[in-house]
């Protein structure tokens, strides 16, 4: 069936469309995920539209993404701002976590194949390819990729979604904690936490990968804390439970 001019005219639109609002997504993520875009900052769309030459509707369509990735919050008089970075609740995040973070792990020691063992170690490799100073955004997406190869293995959608959701919550705090590791001559990356989750999903070591999931847990929580403690984000009490 032959196509109107018209018809192509509203394809390209949409095309041109989708390609704005995701490049604004894309752009908008990074400085978020980086803290150059800080936490409770403003997001005006028409500034934005302005910077990045576009109509309103891509940028509201990207925002709108963003705060489904739970980066992004409306305001009371229908603003758009950079969601809060909220370490005083730090605690109760790593609990949940914590939970999680075993339950993906035990599931996925349990009912892996051999497609998903592949997935895990080609997205640790990833991520050990990524490990370098002033590259800590990389580092944090093939982090998150390792793990949500992980969550895949579990084969439970819900446990996945509700783990991608822990995972993007905690991307910033990820960043800063890698900025700290990498740039601290007191912290060091101990490559091998990976592995150990790894070995024993690969052995479906149940008991194992939960526990390695555990201490993985509790290392990230434990460096944060002296991240903080070195008075990096002043004016925030954390303790661990």
């Amino acid at each position: 069936m032959a196509v109107s001019k018209s018809q192509q005219k509203s394809s390209t639109r949409k095309i041109v469309k989708g390609s704005g609002a995701q490049q604004v997504y894309s752009t908008l993520r990074r400085e978020i995920l980086t803290l150059e875009l800080p936490p409770g900052s403003f997001l005006d769309e028409n500034q934005l539209a302005d910077r990045f030459k576009l109509s309103r509707s891509p940028v509201r369509e990207a925002l709108i993404r963003l705060s489904g990735d739970g980066l992004v919050i409306g305001t009371s008089n229908r603003a758009s701002q950079v969601a809060p970075l909220d370490i005083s609740q730090f605690p109760k995040y790593i609990e949940t976590l914590d939970v999680a973070q075993r339950m993906v792990c035990r599931l996925a020691a349990q009912l892996r194949n051999d497609t998903d063992i592949e997935r895990i170690k080609e997205t640790q490799l990833a991520y050990e390819q990524s490990v370098g100073p002033k590259n800590y955004l990389a580092m944090s997406e093939t982090n998150k990729a390792y793990h949500m190869a992980i969550a895949a293995a579990s084969k439970n959608p819900y446990l996945t979604d509700f783990y991608r959701r822990l995972l993007d919550e905690g991307q910033r705090m990820l960043h800063l904690h890698f900025e700290y590791i990498m740039e601290s001559p007191e912290a060091s990356l101990n490559q091998n936490e990976h592995g150990r989750m790894t070995d024993a999903i690969v052995a479906k070591d149940i008991e194992a990968a939960e526990q390695a999931a555990h201490d993985h847990t509790t290392l990230f929580r434990d460096r944060f804390l002296r991240f903080l403690q070195q008075g990096f984000m002043s004016g925030f009490s954390v303790t661990p439970k």
